[in-house]
């Protein structure tokens, strides 16, 4: 296996290129040069750099009439590979993606809660099995990105940790000890803001510029995408949606308490239940459904309420909406929301549209992985 550490050999025309290739698949170089603005010439220098580094995939060229015919070309898949890891409160992902953001390999770890060191190595292990592999195969890993919540021993009291679990993972230094399993680069990223970042590269990003990010785990969380862009605020909390208070008269009532996963596994739980069922199709099944069908119309109205206010101050074109949960409940949230934001007051304001996400619960690890990939190829 290759690692990068050194500084990037790519200009900016380079990362242009590429960009533009993946987000249309196979293109022909006269396409590739209309999306440039730059001569056949220079093109065709900024192609025989990439190939250097086998970044470009040539396919067979195309006869459409007379002259030379088009020569296509796409990203190799193979070119680069990163690592996204993904750290929650009841499951982790370790996931191999490819240069063109797709899941090659993956690792799941599922818990109760995370004990920091057991859980450092099992990662330690599926690490060693990824480069083993890639250095069977000779490929370039690029780096390391893991999602995690900022504050993974906060609200330990209301999910019922102990002191010593809370303060095992406050004092941990996440990105030093992964760091010391590996000689690529590693970052770290909130997991909603890798998450977001996931859906705006590999997802409704693609088709919309402005939009309000949700995702709702064991806690719900959000990001902002401004001008295609993830906003970036100083405390890195622009889109932090679990917070958004829900009362006039309960001060301490916030979305979190509505419209997380936590809040329907306590509804499951409190009927003798399996908790991750909230995770899973299970939460619809018949079983289990009074309690999701209560869960949805709480959740539902907690959303309507957070999606006008975030209007309000960010006037989106849309709302992504996702989570770590079966794609039919996703599916049922989103139009529940949809009938409660009905009910609410629009004078003054524009609705945007309500979306669901399109990259699902591999959303944070993904987004952890396309950070690296993003950085050095494509930004």
């Amino acid at each position: 296996m290759k690692t990068q550490q050194v500084k990037n050999p790519l200009g900016s025309n380079e990362r242009k290129l590429l960009n533009i290739v993946r987000q249309h698949g196979i293109m022909p170089r006269h396409k590739i040069v209309e999306h440039m603005d730059v001569s056949v010439q220079a093109v065709g220098q900024i192609v025989r750099r990439l190939d250097q580094y086998q970044l470009l995939t040539h396919h067979k060229a195309v006869t459409v009439g007379l002259g030379q015919p088009p020569k296509p070309m796409s990203v190799n898949a193979d070119g680069a590979f990163s690592v996204g890891i993904k750290i929650g409160r009841r499951h982790t992902d370790v996931l191999l993606v490819d240069l063109l953001g797709c899941v090659r390999d993956r690792y799941s770890i599922a818990y109760e809660f995370p004990v920091a060191h057991e859980l450092l190595a099992k990662i330690e292990q599926h690490l060693h099995r990824i480069q083993a592999q890639l250095t069977q195969e000779d490929h370039l890993l690029i780096g390391i990105g893991i999602a995690m919540p900022f504050a993974l021993g906060g609200w330990h009291k209301l999910l019922g940790l102990s002191e010593a679990q809370a303060s095992e993972w406050n004092a941990l230094d996440i990105t030093a000890a992964i760091q010391a399993m590996t000689t690529c680069p590693v970052k770290l990223a909130k997991d909603t803001a890798a998450a977001c970042i996931a859906e705006l590269l590999n997802g409704q990003g693609r088709h919309y510029q402005n939009f309000l990010y949700l995702f709702l785990d064991t806690f719900v969380g959000g990001s902002v995408v401004s001008q295609g862009r993830m906003l970036e605020s100083k405390h890195g909390n622009a889109g932090a949606v679990a917070s958004v208070p829900m009362s006039l008269t309960m001060a301490q009532d916030q979305l979190l308490n509505h419209a997380s996963l936590w809040e329907l596994e306590g509804r499951l739980s409190a009927q003798s239940f399996e908790p991750l069922a909230a995770y899973s199709e299970e939460a619809l099944s018949t079983q289990h459904l009074k309690q999701t069908q209560d869960w949805l119309a709480s959740a539902s109205q907690a959303l309507a309420f957070a999606i006008v206010s975030g209007t309000a101050f960010l006037d989106m074109d849309a709302v992504v909406i996702d989570g770590s949960m079966a794609p039919l409940l996703l599916q049922k949230l989103i139009t529940q929301t949809e009938d409660a934001l009905k009910a609410f007051n629009w004078e003054g304001l524009w609705q945007p549209k309500l979306l669901a996400g399109l990259v699902g619960s591999d959303a944070g690890a993904l987004g952890g992985a396309l950070i690296p990939l993003h950085e050095y190829f494509y930004a």
